[in-house]
């Protein structure tokens, strides 16, 4: 008995310890989300599942009276009808997915409640309330829209205009919401009104609609609500002559002189003159509609969204244009169409290398065995050679434009970027001549990249002979490499590089520089700001395609008179650089010596084949030919019939050549294969 009682006693205080231990563990929590909540800018509480408010923020204490050991209903009944039902609702869905959010319509306002579960018995609740306030201080009519287009709130100027509630949207806009800018027909307090309407965006799911009647005339008491509106807008004569403008539309046009300035001076029609669209607008000819017109400005090019209506003021007509910026989707559009340009030309390279590359292969190929059958002092030699450089010059185009279509094969492995360098830096001083410097700064601890070293190469060189060819008379061109840790995603020149960790190569040159309005076309194939002749206005679209299929990022920083620097971000390679095994030298009887064999040649070009044939030939092989796959097996078929390499083109007509030799490996698992790479760009 005495050992039982013992032992219930050392449990009870163990169950005392405990719950004091947890009791001082929960309190410390509650303190922790106490700071934080405190920091919210809405009416924010922490409450257990039976609704218990645990800790409540300053601006739920103002607005909700909540304070500890309250429950949630009772702090909420002055806000909602039925508050047990929303928090049930709510709090199911939140301790199912983690968190739940809804919109609740009330008298005269919306209040989006939020609630994230903070632990199997702990929930926050957020309440937005009193956020409609701002839109009151507007002298125009203003309206909340939320989801599915409910009608939320009316400010007090739409109050007036409209002169009731009304009791959906529909019944404002019967014929559905209108777009951003557009000119509509509303039903207002003293008959059928018409209005600009401009959307402007607000938090969560709601937005606000803003409508600025121009169809009477405009009164000189309202003549804040200009400037007050929340939209670039100007008021001009039917000659384009400005006369008003707020400060959303001064700081979008830029500098402006009021009753100097004509609208024709800044924006340019991009169908039709701009005058002439203002003229037919004042005149009635032509309904209110938008239109998208280029924007001058010195410092950068810009597209507006121009939305233009006539308003009498003072018995004289002029014209309100209501104005959005359209860059962003105009930028969208022109790459998008440009997407488009760049994927024709890429499929145009991709489809006609193959057949170009056997053209070339023919021809370099007999150029080659004529070449072995003249010596330096015959007098076709030179012409030869000229045919033999001319076929090479024009795998280098085809090779150009499949590394800017990005359907080039690549052979990536880990390079070391300074080792790279260095053994190209020979080569690179040939390049730039005597009368222009190169120089190389290396970051100390480099790492390794992924990449194919000879595009890689080809990437330098064509950066360094962009650079020369910008300093005419001389200077210097910088070579600098440096590890780049991003924390965070970096954007720039609409390109968004994630967080991680980057090798970054620059090249930098004291030229010409290039002017602001060329630069974002500088990676455009075949756009050149050479003179004729000087340059094809691939070097830079190569660039960018090898830079691209090889994972990184191009950027270009210029300044007219003071160089021009490229940068490319590749990323660091993980992955140890592998340790190169030496092969092992395996006698193997079946393996023919050089010069003797017998080679099964299948390809469905005949000069391609005749040529191939003839320099195996020449080279001691017995060679059979095939001109499709079918054929090949075929002859294979014959169980006597001894072959000892299967050289075969990949792409051709019916069954491919992995396929075709897959087949055949299964009853000759012996035979070699190659598969020939005529030309360095296939």
């Amino acid at each position: 008995m005495i050992v039982v009682g013992v032992s219930v006693l050392f449990a009870t205080l163990w169950i005392l310890i405990d719950g004091l231990f947890a009791d001082k563990v929960a309190h410390q929590t509650l303190d922790m989300l106490a700071v934080f909540v405190d920091q919210d800018d809405c009416a924010s509480v922490i409450a257990d599942e039976e609704g218990t408010v645990l800790v409540a923020n300053p601006i739920a204490r103002e607005q909700l009276k909540a304070k500890p050991e309250a429950t949630l209903p009772e702090v909420l009944r002055s806000v909602f009808a039925n508050p047990s039902s929303l928090l049930l609702r709510l709090q199911t869905l939140a301790q199912a997915n983690g968190s739940a959010d809804e919109d609740i319509i009330t008298v005269g306002e919306n209040v989006p409640v939020s609630v994230v579960r903070l632990a199997d018995h702990l929930f926050c609740w957020r309440f937005k309330l009193g956020r409609q306030g701002q839109c009151d201080k507007i002298a125009l009519p203003v309206l909340t829209i939320g989801r599915g287009g409910r009608l939320l709130h009316l400010n007090t100027a739409a109050r007036a205009f409209f002169g009731t509630v009304p009791g959906s949207i529909d019944n404002i806009f019967p014929n559905g919401l209108p777009h951003d800018g557009q000119m509509c027909s509303v039903p207002a307090f003293e008959g059928e009104r018409r209005v600009a309407v401009t959307g402007v965006s607000a938090s969560g799911a709601e937005r606000h609609l803003v409508l600025m009647p121009v169809s009477q005339p405009v009164q000189p008491e309202h003549g804040s609500s200009l400037a007050e509106l929340p939209v670039p807008i100007i008021c001009m004569t039917p000659e384009g002559t400005i006369l008003q403008a707020n400060q959303m539309a001064l700081a979008l046009l830029g500098d402006l002189c009021l009753n100097e300035t004509n609208i024709d001076q800044i924006l340019q029609g991009l169908n039709h003159p701009i005058l002439e669209w203002l003229a037919q607008t004042a005149s009635g000819e032509d309904s209110a509609r938008s239109e998208f017109q280029r924007l001058t400005r010195d410092d950068k090019e810009l597209f507006v969204q121009v939305t233009l209506d006539r308003v009498q003021i003072d018995g004289k007509t002029h014209l309100i244009a209501v104005l959005n910026d359209a860059t962003e989707l105009k930028t969208l559009e022109a790459q998008f169409v440009q997407g488009q340009k760049m994927q024709a030309v890429g499929q145009l390279a991709g489809g006609v290398a193959h057949d170009f590359n056997n053209l070339l292969t023919a021809i370099s190929g007999h150029c080659d065995l004529l070449l072995l059958r003249h010596d330096q002092n015959d007098p076709n030699y030179g012409d030869l050679v000229q045919i033999n450089q001319n076929a090479n010059r024009a795998a280098a185009l085809v090779s150009q434009l499949l590394a800017f279509s990005r359907k080039q094969t690549l052979r990536p492995e880990v390079l070391d970027v300074r080792d790279t360098i260095s053994d190209l830096i020979h080569l690179l001083n040939r390049l730039v001549g005597e009368k222009v410097q190169l120089t190389l700064s290396h970051d100390p601890v480099l790492k390794p990249v992924r990449a194919d070293k000879r595009q890689l190469e080809q990437v330098l060189m064509n950066l360094v002979v962009n650079a020369r060819d910008a300093m005419p008379e001389g200077g210097e061109i910088r070579i600098e490499t440096e590890v780049l840790s991003l924390t965070e995603p970096l954007r720039q020149d609409r390109a968004t590089v994630p967080p991680g960790d980057y090798m970054t190569v620059k090249v930098i040159d004291s030229g010409v520089g290039i002017p602001a309005d060329k630069l974002q076309k500088v990676f455009e194939p075949f756009y050149t700001t050479k003179r004729t002749g000087e340059g094809t206005g691939l070097g830079l679209s190569t660039v960018y395609g090898i830079v691209k299929q090889t994972g990184g990022f191009i950027f270009v920083d210029s300044a007219v008179g003071r160089g021009t620097e490229f940068s490319l971000l590749l990323p660091v390679c993980v992955e140890a650089k592998p340790v190169e095994e030496q092969a092992e030298n395996v006698p193997d009887s079946k393996t023919a010596r050089q010069g003797e064999g017998v080679v099964l040649l299948v390809e469905d070009e005949a000069p391609v084949r005749a040529f191939a044939t003839r320099a195996l030939r020449l080279k001691g092989y017995t060679v059979l030919e095939a001109e499709s796959a079918e054929d090949a097996l075929a002859l294979l078929e014959d169980v006597d019939l001894n072959v000892d390499v299967f050289v075969t083109d990949v792409v051709m007509p019916g069954m491919d050549g992995p396929t075709w030799v897959a087949k055949a490996m299964e009853t000759r698992p012996d035979v070699r294969v190659v598969f020939p790479d005529f030309r360095p760009f296939c």
